[in-house]
C-alpha cells in the first residue's frame, strides 16, 4: 500500500468503498475528549504529556519515509513516554499490569505497518503480538470498540495484501506463516465462546476473511475447519455469509450434489438482510452449478439475477457475470438476445462486453464463420470458466446451422455440409447429424457409401425423384456433388446403397407379382366358369 494508505483503515462492512475511507489517525484524534485546563497543576501537567506525544507521534510518522530506523525508534519512545506518564513510571514486568493509552495503540499500529512494508516478517508477527496484547488489556484508555475493529481489520487487509505479493513473488514460506499466526491469534482473542475479548461481530468477521483468504490459496482441509467453527458459533442471521463460502468450496471441488443442498438451503434463509453481493455470489455459483449439470436454461435465470445482485451492489464481477449470462443463453440456444433486456442494455457497448455483444449477434444471425473468428482472436477464451463450455459452444451454433442448411433439401452431400459448417471434417458433420437424427430435430438417415444425408420424406416419391434446387448450377456448392451437371446425371439414384430402401424396391416388385398372379388365377377361375355354364345349357 501507498504511504497515504498508510494512514486509512477499513471499514469490515462488505462495501469498502474508496470514497468512504478515512484517515485513521484523523478520526481517532477527533475522537479524543481533551480537557482543557481549568487552572489546576495536574490538569496542565496532563495536558502537556499530551501535547509532548501528540508531537512525538506526528514526528515519527514523518521520518517515515526518510530515516525508517529513526522512525521506529521514535514510535518506541512515544510508547515509552505514555507508559511512564500512566503508570507513574512503575515498571511492570510483562506489561499485563500496566495502564495503556491511545497514542501507545496509534505508535504500534505505525510500527506494524512499518514492519510489514519492508517484508519484515517475523518483526511484524512480534509486532502485532504486542498490539493484540495492548486490546486485550484491562486498563487500555481512549481506544473505542470502533476503533478496535476498524483498526484490526484494517491489519487484516494489509497481511491479506501482503499474503498475495508475497505468493506472485513465489515466496511463500514466510508470508504463510505470518498469514496463520495473525489470523489465529485474532480469532482466538476474540472468540465470543473463550476469547480473551470476546467479540462476536469481529471474530465473524475475521473468520469470514481468514476463510476467503483460505479459499484463494486453496487450502481445502484448514477452510473446512474454518467453517465448522463458523457453523458452530454463529447465529442465524450469519448463515448466508457462511453458505456463501461453504458454496465456493464444493463449487471448487465440483461436488455438485453438496453445492445443490447448500444452495437450497441458502435460499432458505429468513433471517438477516445479506448484503447483495453475498447474494449475488451464491446466485453466480448457483449457475455455474446449474452449467456443470447441462441445465442451460436454469444456469441462464441464475447468471442473470447474479447479474442484476451485482449491479445493484456496485460490483465490477457484474461484467464477467454478463459473460456467463450470454454464454448460458447461447448453450440454452434461445432466440432471446439477453442484450435486448432492459437492465442488460445499459453494458451493450462496454469495452469488456463488446466481444460477447458480437459473438451473440453472430449466434443468432447463424453467421458461424464470424463467431468462430470472434472466439479465436478476441480474448473471450481467456476466462476459464468460458472455456471450459467452448466445445459445447461450438457444438450448438453449427448444429443451429446445420439445421438451417439442410431445411429445404431432401438430399445434400456430407461435403456440401462441412463447407457450410467452416470447414469442420465430415466424421464431425456425421456425429451432428446422427445427433440431430435420435433427437427427433431430423428425419433421415446417412448413405455413408456415398456420403449422403437423405430426408426421409423422399421414400414416398420413388427410387428417381430429385429435388430440383439440388440440380441447378446456382446451388451446386450445397449439392450431393461438387461436380459440373453431367457428373450429377451419372450419380447413383438416391438410396441405391441403403439397405432399408432397397429392401423396399424389392417388395415392391413381390407385391407387384402377387397382383399379376391374383389377376391371372381370377381370370383363369371365370374361364372355368364360363365353360361349365355353357356345358349346362347345351344340355338343357
Amino acid at each position: 500500500m501507498s504511504d497515504d494508505e498508510d494512514e486509512y483503515e477499513y471499514d469490515s462492512d462488505a462495501s469498502m468503498e474508496e470514497d468512504n475511507q478515512q484517515d485513521d489517525d484523523q478520526q481517532d484524534d477527533d475522537s479524543i475528549a481533551y480537557d482543557y485546563p481549568s487552572g489546576s497543576e495536574e490538569e496542565e501537567e496532563i495536558d502537556d504529556i499530551n501535547v509532548k506525544l501528540e508531537n512525538e507521534y506526528y514526528s515519527a510518522k514523518d521520518l517515515r519515509e526518510d530515516d525508517k530506523d529513526q522512525a521506529k525508534e521514535t514510535f518506541e519512545n512515544v510508547i515509552r513516554m505514555e507508559k511512564e506518564a500512566l503508570n507513574d513510571g512503575n515498571d511492570d514486568s510483562d506489561g499485563t499490569g500496566d495502564k495503556v493509552g491511545q497514542w501507545t495503540f496509534k505508535a504500534l499500529k505505525q510500527l506494524l505497518k512499518l514492519k510489514m512494508r519492508y517484508g519484515e516478517y517475523e518483526d511484524a508477527k512480534e509486532g502485532y503480538r504486542k498490539l493484540l496484547q495492548c486490546i486485550s488489556n484491562p486498563n487500555i484508555d481512549g481506544v473505542s470498540p470502533n476503533d478496535v475493529e476498524k483498526s484490526i481489520n484494517g491489519m487484516l487487509d494489509r497481511v491479506t495484501a501482503m499474503f498475495q505479493e508475497v505468493i506472485s513473488a513465489s515466496e511463500p514460506g514466510q508470508g504463510s506463516s505470518m498469514k496463520y499466526d495473525v489470523y489465529d491469534s485474532t480469532i482466538s482473542l476474540f472468540h465470543p465462546s473463550h476469547g480473551a475479548r470476546p467479540n462476536e461481530r469481529l471474530w465473524f468477521k475475521t473468520n469470514l476473511k481468514y476463510g476467503q483468504l483460505l479459499y484463494e490459496s486453496k487450502e481445502t482441509a484448514k477452510l473446512q475447519t474454518v467453517i465448522q467453527d463458523l457453523l458452530n458459533n454463529s447465529n442465524d442471521s450469519n448463515l448466508m455469509e457462511i453458505y456463501a463460502l461453504q458454496i465456493q468450496l464444493y463449487s471448487r471441488l465440483k461436488d455438485n450434489k453438496k453445492l445443490r443442498e447448500i444452495s437450497s438451503k441458502a435460499m432458505k434463509v429468513q433471517s438477516g438482510v445479506p448484503h447483495p453481493r453475498t447474494i449475488a455470489l451464491i446466485q453466480e455459483l448457483g449457475g455455474k452449478m446449474h452449467m456443470a449439470s447441462r441445465e442451460f436454461e436454469a444456469a441462464n435465470h441464475a447468471f442473470f439475477q447474479a447479474f442484476k445482485s451485482y449491479d445493484e451492489a456496485g460490483d465490477d464481477a457484474r461484467l464477467r457475470c454478463l459473460k456467463y449470462l450470454v454464454l448460458a443463453s447461447m448453450l440454452h440456444a434461445s432466440s432471446i438476445n439477453p442484450f435486448d433486456s432492459q437492465e442488460v442494455r445499459p453494458f451493450k457497448k462496454d469495452p469488456e462486453i463488446v466481444a460477447m455483444t458480437n459473438l451473440v449477434d453472430a449466434f443468432h444471425n447463424n453467421e458461424i464463420t464470424t463467431f468462430e473468428k470472434i472466439v479465436n482472436e478476441s480474448g473471450i477464451m481467456d476466462d476459464e470458466f468460458i472455456r471450459e463450455y467452448l466445445a459445447d459452444l461450438l457444438r450448438t451454433i453449427r448444429m443451429q446451422v446445420l439445421e438451417n442448411v439442410i431445411r429445404p433439401y431432401t438430399r445434400i452431400s456430407l461435403d456440401a455440409l462441412s463447407r457450410e459448417l467452416n470447414g469442420i471434417p465430415r466424421k464431425d458433420v456425421e456425429s451432428l447429424l446422427v445427433a440431430a437424427i435420435l433427437s427427433g430435430k431430423l428425419d433421415g438417415r446417412i448413405d455413408q457409401v456415398n456420403g449422403i444425408l437423405l430426408k426421409n420424406t423422399d421414400v414416398h416419391r420413388g427410387s428417381n425423384t430429385h429435388t430440383s434446387s439440388m440440380e441447378t448450377d446456382t446451388n451446386i456448392g450445397r449439392g450431393i456433388s461438387s461436380g459440373t451437371k453431367g457428373e450429377k446425371d451419372d450419380m447413383i439414384p438416391w438410396g441405391g446403397n441403403s439397405i432399408s430402401v432397397s429392401s423396399c424396391s424389392a417388395m415392391e416388385k413381390l407385391m407387384e407379382e402377387l397382383e399379376s398372379l391374383t389377376m391371372a388365377v381370377t381370370a383363369a377361375n371365370s374361364k372355368v366358369v364360363n365353360h361349365h355354364l355353357s356345358t349346362r345349357m347345351r344340355v338343357s
